[in-house]
């Protein structure tokens, strides 16, 4: 496919929002492939996408965003852009399970995924050999004896580093200091739950205990609130009384490859607008 620009905006409603969008990008040559536009009853916000080619633009890339703020000012817009030949740079931090590590190197492998792994981090140096044998930097930062604010101080120089763009927690087992995520905070992350239901550790065992018919997978980008950050995707599978804690971590894990797999490649894709602690899908 061509290099395309895609546009993700908020801003409040009001009538004629989607021809002043589309106007702009007609008016400079741009031909539209994929437009999706959402308001939000409760909060009056009105939330899009649209997608052009850039072949046969007339602005050049450096000028289309300084010629769309003259347009979305008035409209007291928030608004990104983004172009789809731009590389985009992951790091996976992982502790001891290699289950979503291995799903996302894989997918990679198989062009899935609009990005790259650049590095690989982790509080343990059990996974160093699945690094190894994709050929992707492991970095091994402890967290012990009150060291956690240095070893993150040395996780984000990496980051900056290597021009990392998001962070993927693919289980990794430790609680992002709020200093860190005010620093670097396009972060998702994989939790073992339907989320709101059993945050924190042990959901599997706390969901045997409670009896439930139902166990969940949830991916959402990290804040400062222990797995209240803002939905993603996530997927449910049943179960039942013959399952025991290990049946349904096993079938957990199947759900938290998918769950989590999904929710990078619609981040890549630019198809996820977050407002207040919700998510659009686009």
């Amino acid at each position: 496919m061509s290099s395309t620009a895609t546009l993700l905006l908020s801003c409040p409603d009001q009538k004629g929002l989607v021809a002043k969008i589309a106007n702009f990008i007609y008016a400079n040559g741009g031909n539209i492939i994929h437009s999706d536009h959402h308001t939000d009853s409760e909060t009056g916000l009105f939330l899009s996408r649209i997608e052009w080619q850039l072949e046969g633009f007339n602005l050049s890339r450096e000028l289309v965003a300084p010629a769309f703020d003259a347009i979305a000012r008035p409209l007291g817009a928030t608004w990104q852009l983004h172009f789809s030949d731009t590389p985009q740079n992951l790091a996976i931090w992982v502790t001891t399970q290699e289950h979503c590590l291995l799903d996302l190197l894989w997918r990679q492998e198989a062009g899935e995924l609009l990005g790259q792994a650049v590095l690989i981090l982790s509080n343990h140096q059990k996974l160093a050999t699945i690094a190894e044998h994709f050929k992707i930097p492991f970095i091994y930062l402890p967290i012990q004896g009150g060291n956690k604010q240095e070893q993150e101080a040395k996780a984000l120089d990496l980051l900056r580093d290597q021009n990392v763009q998001l962070l993927v927690l693919a289980k990794y087992m430790q609680i992002l200091s709020p200093q860190f995520l005010q620093a670097f905070p396009a972060v998702i992350n994989i939790h073992h739950s339907f989320l709101p239901a059993f945050p924190g550790a042990n959901p599997y065992h706390r969901a045997y205990a409670r009896g439930v018919k139902i166990i969940g997978a949830t991916a959402h980008y990290v804040t400062e609130d222990l797995d209240e950050g803002p939905i993603i995707e996530q997927d449910v599978v049943r179960i039942t009384h013959r399952d025991d804690p290990a049946e349904l971590v096993r079938k957990g894990k199947d759900l938290e490859r998918m769950v989590l797999a999904k929710a990078v490649r619609l981040h890549l894709q630019h198809r996820v607008l977050t407002y207040g602690n919700r998510t659009v899908i686009f």
